[in-house]
């Protein structure tokens, strides 16, 4: 039975690794379904208008509770990828972090919470076999 993958990664800024998420959420799409796909792709973003905010709040902890898993990409930092954390920890859910070390220095309220299951890596050929081993 395909997993329901929720994907965490920077929207409003460091839009540097879009590529990456693109890649990441195909990678993960493989085998399962990737419920955040609009991270790596903000054209697929289809919520606009007064009241946008509030819209994506509800419909991102919609997919939060919905998820089996959350596959979060933390190179880049970002509010918002913090509280998707938090969220799924107070659910419950199984989260799995990735950041490239030389870019970035995790946040110690991410990597000090022996919650997360916490991945380094520094090229996508590290990244894929850690991926496989995670959704099967």
């Amino acid at each position: 039975m395909k997993k329901k993958v929720y994907f965490a990664g920077s929207i409003r800024v460091g839009r540097e690794d879009e590529g990456l998420y693109r890649e990441i959420i195909a990678f993960i799409k493989k085998t399962d379904t990737v419920l955040t796909e609009h991270v790596g792709d903000l054209s697929l973003n289809a919520i606009e208008g007064e009241g946008r905010d509030e819209k994506i709040y509800l419909q991102d902890t919609g997919w939060l509770k919905e998820c089996d898993l959350v596959i979060a990409e933390c190179t880049r930092p970002s509010l918002g990828v913090g509280y998707e954390l938090a969220y799924a920890e107070k659910l419950g859910k199984p989260v799995y972090v990735f950041y490239r070390k030389s870019l970035c220095e995790l946040s110690a309220m991410i990597k000090g919470d022996p919650y997360y299951h916490i991945y380094s890596y520094e090229t996508k050929e590290e990244l894929w076999p850690l991926l496989s081993e995670i959704l099967n």
